[in-house]
């Protein structure tokens, strides 16, 4: 739409499809211009390129302007005026038929966004979001926590390496193909019910591992559309799976020779080290799995964790456990390698315990029972709870241990290797510590 303080006189006519046919722009101009007689304001406009469109001339709040109404291979001679009567309306209430067209198609740029929200919402699924998700969040999060994103959602059905069973469907596998705007408090509770029939603990961890989702989605810039509260929260939900037991999963003092015995006969000399560097050291069964050579400091006799809490720590390397390490095959950047893992470390070290635990006729004991283990055997010696915390990675509990107590790795070491050497006794495992570095430590 162009204005224009002034317009050039031109012929008027009364408008028939022939005239407009055989007007034509004048030579030597860039455009001319045909103009109706009847509809005052209504006139077609030829440009040296050969194209004619009608147009309409009107004053504006005192300016003259000049607005298009269309091409004249579009639009009938009828229609055109009848357009021309329909914007002199709006310009005599007052309007600018300029400001009422950009007004509409702002309007109709909204009411297409508000279709695509709303097709947004009926068309995306919990698993779609739920993959672009662990996509954004992967950088920040722990191998195992990314690989629990990964089972809660898996559909199942997949063949086993060592079973002939498939592998079952995760906990949150039933909601995946559910649209986001039908993840209701209802639907949940409906889905807690039935999972806390079969495998609570496992609900549980899904139904924290989803919240986190939903909070996520809700500052989405397309999911927030989908998820306006985050219906995982409803007290229901958490009644039905209910509260974790406490567990008490613990190797007694009389029962370490037969655990002891039992997994240094292992087949696999790697889980064997794994599983005995994983009670001595009272580490978490992750933080020792993914325990690289070069954390490792013989020479100092020092291991570096990377701890879940403050990111890494050091501790004692104790004379047993260096002697379960220096004596690993060096695969690759691993300590606990394994040839066949797709990582190439120890990932599934819970069969082997398992059969150990069997062929010593011992109770079910968890991968973290052996930390549990850990902590609860130090109070045998009579380490200062505050050392034990530290070895293990705990977070400093009271305003002296986190703002005053600093401990030296060899009064760890001293503790360390003090609880070492007495569990080692209990067991009736015969060791003679060797000098495996310049530094190493020898137990009395």
């Amino acid at each position: 739409m162009a204005q224009r303080k002034k317009i050039s006189p031109a012929e008027k006519v009364t408008f028939t499809k022939g005239k407009i046919d055989a007007f034509q722009c004048s030579k030597g101009k860039t455009r001319s211009y045909l103009w109706d007689i009847d509809i005052k304001g209504l006139g077609v406009i030829a440009t040296a390129g050969g194209t004619k469109s009608f147009i309409f001339q009107a004053k504006i709040h005192g300016k003259s302007a000049r607005l298009t109404i269309g091409n004249v291979n579009t639009w009938s001679i009828s229609d055109a005026k009848a357009e021309a009567r329909r914007l002199q309306v709006q310009i005599d209430k007052g309007y600018d038929p300029r400001e009422v067209k950009a007004e509409a198609e702002e309007s109709k740029k909204r009411t297409a966004a508000i279709l695509k929200e709303k097709e947004t919402r009926e068309s995306i699924n919990l698993a779609m979001a739920w993959n672009d998700y662990i996509a954004a969040r992967k950088p920040y999060w722990s191998e195992r926590h990314y690989n629990d994103h990964i089972k809660v959602i898996h559909s199942g059905g997949e063949s086993r390496a060592r079973r002939k069973e498939p592998t079952i469907p995760g906990e949150l596998a039933s909601l995946a193909n559910d649209k986001l705007v039908d993840i209701t408090s209802a639907r949940l509770i409906d889905w807690a019910h039935k999972e806390a029939s079969t495998r609570p603990a496992r609900a549980r961890l899904a139904l924290r591992l989803l919240s986190a989702f939903l909070n996520w989605c809700m500052s989405h810039d397309t999911y927030q559309q989908a998820i306006t509260t985050n219906e995982a929260q409803h007290k229901t939900i958490r009644e039905i799976l209910g509260r974790p037991k406490v567990k008490n999963d613990v190797l007694q003092r009389e029962q370490l020779p037969a655990w002891f015995n039992a997994v240094r006969q292992l087949y696999n000399p790697v889980i064997s080290a794994y599983l005995q560097a994983l009670m001595l050291t009272g580490a978490r069964r992750e933080e020792i799995a993914r325990l690289r050579w070069e954390d490792i400091d013989f020479p100092w006799n020092g291991l570096t964790i990377r701890d879940k809490v403050e990111g890494l720590r050091i501790i004692p390397l104790t004379p047993y456990v260096a002697h379960l390490l220096v004596n690993l095959p060096r695969r690759n950047q691993w300590v606990f390698s394994s040839p066949t893992a797709a990582s190439g470390r120890l990932t599934e070290p819970r069969i082997a315990h398992n059969r150990a635990l069997s062929i010593a006729g011992l109770p079910p004991l968890t991968l973290h029972g052996l930390r549990r283990t850990f902590a609860s055997l130090c109070e045998w010696v009579e380490m200062p709870a505050g050392i034990a915390a530290q070895i293990q990675g705990h977070k400093p509990q009271g305003v002296r241990e986190q703002n005053y107590v600093r401990r030296p790795l060899d009064l760890l070491r001293m503790w360390h290797v003090k609880i070492e050497a007495w569990i080692l006794e209990q067991a009736k495992v015969e060791f003679i510590p060797e000098k495996i570095g310049l530094h190493s430590v020898t137990s009395t």
